[in-house]
């Protein structure tokens, strides 16, 4: 919603001072059309030149994350450290038993609780992946904390890849902008021996083209990048707390406190509180007793 009230706030400002100032429309509107085709199409096809077709349709599905914001609320950090507390608990408890769970996740019992996370493939591969190589004695706590580091990096950089693919074509946008305009002033010249009158209306469309190119690049494509970057960022943080916990776990610290780090390391608008995160996992303890 704030995304929607962004954009209107910027046409509002923009144009409401520049009629307030005594501009008329007229001469946007006239030019507008043949200005945004040749701005915008030459910044589409360029997009189109330095980006293959999967990272078109990424770069196209994340513009969505300016108006939808980040993935995980409140509530899923919650879940995720009581679904964490129940695999490591069983894991102690029943090594073999965690299996089931690990190696299917979609049929399990536990990971069921919890379907938004398992919706996402990524978070569900990351603690079944972990949890399987402890099983399989790969566990030395600095070697797999390594290993998630290495993984969570290039899956960050995978992810921002729309927000720098963004951010190129808005810093394209005001040189293709002067193109345009360079395009309305040779069309000017052509009709030099017409009256002032003419020729000033023929000049402010020219520079149409300038103005687009400079109010797309930074009221528009630029916050659009930006905004891309911070939700990314901030969608981030779920699966540095998966990372943070598991690998408490390795550490063999009791299960609680292998939540608490969790939660420690839970942004802090999103940080569900010490009392009720111990009421979530009262509720995980009698229902699985």
């Amino acid at each position: 919603m704030i995304g929607i009230i962004g954009i209107i706030t910027i046409f509002v400002m923009v144009f409401g001072g520049y009629l307030a100032a005594g501009g008329k429309m007229g001469i946007i509107l006239k030019s507008l059309p043949f200005e945004m085709t040749m701005i915008l199409g030459a910044a589409i096809g360029a997009f189109m030149i330095s980006n293959s077709v999967a990272e078109v349709k990424h770069t196209v599905k994340d513009l969505g994350k300016v108006f939808k914001g980040p993935k995980w609320a409140h509530h899923d950090y919650s879940d995720l450290l009581c679904l964490l507390f129940e695999l490591i608990r069983l894991a102690r408890q029943n090594p073999v038993a965690i299996e089931e769970h690990i190696e299917a996740p979609a049929e399990s019992s536990i990971f069921s609780k919890y379907p938004k996370i398992v919706a996402d493939a990524e978070a569900t591969a990351l603690i079944c992946d972990t949890m399987r190589s402890a099983s399989m004695n790969y566990d030395d706590p600095h070697q797999v904390e390594e290993v998630l580091e290495k993984r969570m990096d290039a899956s960050m950089h995978h992810a921002l890849h729309s927000s720098h693919a963004l951010q190129t074509v808005a810093d394209g946008l005001p040189a293709l902008g002067i193109v345009a305009a360079v395009l309305g002033v040779i069309k000017t010249m052509a009709s030099i021996d017409q009256p002032p009158e003419v020729l000033g209306k023929l000049i402010g469309g020219a520079l149409v083209g300038t103005f687009l190119g400079v109010f797309l690049a930074y009221g528009l494509v630029g916050p659009f990048a930006a905004k891309v970057k911070v939700v990314i960022e901030e969608d981030g943080h779920f699966y540095q707390l998966i990372r943070e916990v598991l690998v408490a776990n390795l550490h063999n610290h009791s299960t609680n406190i292998c939540i608490e780090v969790g939660r420690q390391n839970t942004p802090t608008h999103c940080r569900p509180s010490y009392s009720d995160l111990e009421e979530a996992l009262k509720a995980v303890k009698q229902s699985a007793a």
